[in-house]
């Protein structure tokens, strides 16, 4: 997988996770970069120049990495992308289309949301699993193209968790009782520390990782952290080491355990977090500031139609589900451009306890490419 868009694509997850308000929340900026990468290439002056940068590329590179990237992920035995595109039975296409829209043609648009709404959420329920049964567009008449693409992923624990309800005296869950998750094992190094920062990585038993971060800092420094320790997996402090400490690092206490040989304990809440993100309240972040302006008499993308468009909605219905047995996430990210609408708005043991907020990112073992990345500001399945 090209290392340049794979860092991309972690860049992009950090800048949002850095803006993402306070309570359990997810985003998936895998499932956004190639919808971003696609329309750079596609663009207009100064809209080119602002997509691509969000995206973190040159533009006329982008159509052509965005679909290389959603084939290489086809690669993967848990994760799965697609991409689709829907026109409108009355938008004249450019000659220069096929070359800077490469995403697979899916259907025509009545501009009857009656007839169109229900083929959208069918291909976003076929390619997520049936974990999410709805894209997240509305069909107006003045929808002429929809550009989305779709992820979804279900991973297995190498190892599986115990679960049992557990009622939390202390930290800012206590009075709560919640479906709490716990495993012990040998693997020591599945935890490391970055500076004041502490991630636990939970294995799948094919190629997905789901990494856990615990810290002091505010929400948007632990994800963003988080996600930068996730792109460099070999750094950090190694549990065999923090072991030995008198301060293991946030979330770790060090304690004794009966086996013949140091192990590790990890107890957390399995969680269950669903959010809906109008992309257009951040349009500046993603590159979309230009091409959601009046698009004039030219349009914003003469290269797809010579009818002047601009993006009228931008946004992501994303889910991840951590249970006892496994992990599973989806993302359907959708974008339209409008003809006129404008856009709405005793050995010892090291013993890690999420008893507090966390963050976690999903990630291709390998190439380190973050699927999905969020926060459990509290726990979400109650015990009661």
């Amino acid at each position: 997988m090209d290392a340049d868009v794979v860092r991309a694509v972690n860049e992009l997850t950090a800048r949002w996770a850095r803006n993402l308000p306070e309570g359990n929340t997810v985003v998936s900026g895998l499932g956004l970069w190639p919808l971003l990468a696609i329309l750079a290439t596609a663009a207009d002056e100064p809209g080119r120049t602002e997509l691509a940068q969000a995206a973190g590329l040159e533009a006329d590179q982008g159509s052509a990495q965005a679909l290389q990237l959603v084939e290489q992920i086809e690669g993967s035995a848990d994760l799965h992308a697609a991409l689709g595109v829907w026109l409108s039975d009355q938008l004249k296409l450019a000659e220069s289309f096929d070359s800077v829209m490469p995403a697979p043609l899916r259907g025509q648009l009545t501009g009857n949301a009656s007839v169109d709404k229900p083929k959208l959420d069918a291909w976003a329920a076929e390619h997520t699993n049936n974990l999410i049964r709805e894209m997240p567009i509305q069909i107006t008449p003045d929808v002429m193209l929809v550009l989305a693409s779709a992820l979804s992923l279900r991973t297995t624990w190498a190892r599986p968790f115990k679960e049992q309800i557990r009622r939390v005296y202390d930290g800012p869950w206590a009075g709560g009782s919640w479906h709490w998750l716990e495993r012990v094992d040998g693997e020591l190094d599945a935890v490391r520390r970055y500076d004041d920062l502490t991630v636990v990585t939970v294995t799948g038993d094919a190629d997905v990782d789901v990494l856990l971060g615990v810290g002091d800092a505010p929400q948007a420094d632990v994800l963003a952290g988080l996600l930068d320790a996730a792109a460099r997996p070999e750094d950090g402090v190694p549990g065999s080491q923090l072991i030995s400490k008198d301060d293991p690092g946030p979330g770790l206490t060090v304690g004794l355990t009966t086996a013949w040989k140091p192990d590790l304990k990890l107890s957390l809440p399995s969680f269950n977090v669903e959010v809906e993100h109008d992309l257009l309240m951040l349009r500046e972040l993603f590159g979309l500031s230009a091409v959601t302006t009046d698009p004039g008499v030219s349009g914003h993308f003469s290269a797809i139609s010579p009818t002047p468009l601009a993006i009228g909605q931008a946004k992501q219905k994303v889910l991840a589900r951590f249970f006892a047995t496994g992990f599973e996430a989806a993302a359907v990210t959708g974008m339209a451009l409008m003809r006129t609408s404008m856009p709405t708005q005793q050995a010892k043991r090291l013993e890690v306890s999420l008893d507090r907020p966390f963050a976690f990112v999903a990630v291709l073992r390998e190439s380190r490419l973050p699927i999905v990345a969020g926060w459990v500001a509290t726990p979400t399945e109650p015990g009661d």
